[in-house]
């Protein structure tokens, strides 16, 4: 299985795959392997999940979930479950024409969670391609909680017994779990795939804000790794680093932006887990635009694209945003100049290893 099967998907839904997929091994090879599996989806990101269990070659299982008229979540399994080991797919996010809230999503997972421990599923594991409220990792002030923290908790004490997901705002939820396993996952591999089969001039991978030096180095060291030096058309050279550093007045408000690196005609990748309004994204793309730069791309896993994040990328200097699949774009959101990448053969792939007790060291980046 390619590319090449997964062309409705490409079609109707505007997703792009790289040409490299040195991660993806397949589906499942024969039924005995999946005897006891069964893969369901939450209502978030439902094409996602269908285009999961394409790559697995398996269907998706029955499952009705709905809402009463007052705002009830009503959840109905359709086959048995005992003794199965059970998938969930659901990001914490809202809908894509905002029929469920991010706070809509999270109880609908932790009653999924609840109806299928009820009924003697032999394990549960949820996949969570967006973490809803990461970011709240830490009191910034007095007197708030440590939101994230609480997910976990919720999440823990329905019942859940493994977690997949994808770039977390911080690591440090992992921690947050005390008895449930994480496999936290990276999405950087597919961006540095589709960015190495691009023509880029003296390429410079660019970090927003000092909080995503990590990240963006991993997205470095993959443009310039042994694994994509023979794609066609790879970047054959040396890929430069860059910080921005910013200062806040309050949340949500920048009072200045420094640069500390050369961008001067280079082609600048800003790489970073999510794009929520864009203000800082595009204030950053403005700013290596007057240090020199030659052309300015911006790489997250993550495409919230809340509130003016739309006309704000449409009027920045950006020459393309490119974004994962986690979460499904606003029902009113279009523009050219985003490129969206699948994120289901990785998943599917990390699936596959865990359901099969394989190691995920050789074929995906663990966080």
């Amino acid at each position: 299985m390619g590319p090449s099967d997964s062309n409705g998907f490409k079609e109707s839904e505007g997703l792009s795959y790289t040409k490299s997929w040195t991660f993806y091994k397949g589906p499942f090879s024969e039924d005995s392997e999946h005897a006891d599996f069964s893969l369901y989806t939450g209502r978030a990101n439902e094409k996602l999940s269908q285009e999961v269990a394409h790559f697995l070659g398996v269907p998706l299982k029955p499952l009705v979930v709905k809402s009463f008229t007052d705002g009830e979540v009503s959840i109905n399994i359709k086959n048995s479950v005992r003794n199965q080991h059970v998938y969930i797919c659901q990001p914490i996010c809202r809908s894509a024409k905002n029929e469920l809230s991010v706070n809509d999503a999270l109880v609908e997972l932790c009653l999924l969670v609840s109806a299928f421990r009820r009924h003697s599923a032999k394990s549960i594991t949820v996949v969570i391609p967006y973490f809803g409220y990461a970011r709240q990792d830490r009191t910034m002030n007095q007197r708030v909680p440590i939101s994230a923290a609480d997910v976990c908790i919720m999440l823990e004490a329905m019942g859940v017994e493994r977690v997949i997901s994808l770039d977390l705002h911080v690591g440090q939820i992992e921690g947050f779990f005390n008895k449930v396993g994480v496999d936290h996952i990276s999405a950087t591999p597919l961006g540095a795939l589709y960015f190495s089969e691009k023509q880029l001039v003296n390429p410079v991978v660019v970090s927003p804000d000092a909080g995503g030096v990590a990240r963006a180095k991993a997205f470095r060291k993959m443009l310039t790794s042994k694994p994509l030096s023979g794609i066609e058309e790879s970047v054959q050279h040396s890929v430069g680093f860059a910080i921005i550093i910013k200062q806040r007045a309050e949340a949500s408000k920048i009072s200045s932006m420094d640069l500390v690196g050369n961008v001067d005609g280079c082609d600048c990748i800003l790489a970073d887990d999510m794009i929520d309004t864009a203000g800082t994204l595009c204030k950053a793309a403005a700013l290596l635009k007057e240090m020199g730069a030659r052309r300015v791309f911006a790489f997250a896993t993550h495409g919230l694209f809340s509130g003016p994040a739309q006309q704000r990328l449409r009027e920045s200097v950006i020459e393309e945003v490119v974004v994962t699949n986690s979460v499904p774009l606003p029902g009113d959101f279009k523009l050219d100049k985003v490129k969206r990448l699948s994120v289901a053969p990785l998943l599917a792939q990390v699936i596959r290893c865990l359901h099969n007790e394989e190691s995920l060291k050789d074929t995906v980046q663990v966080n």
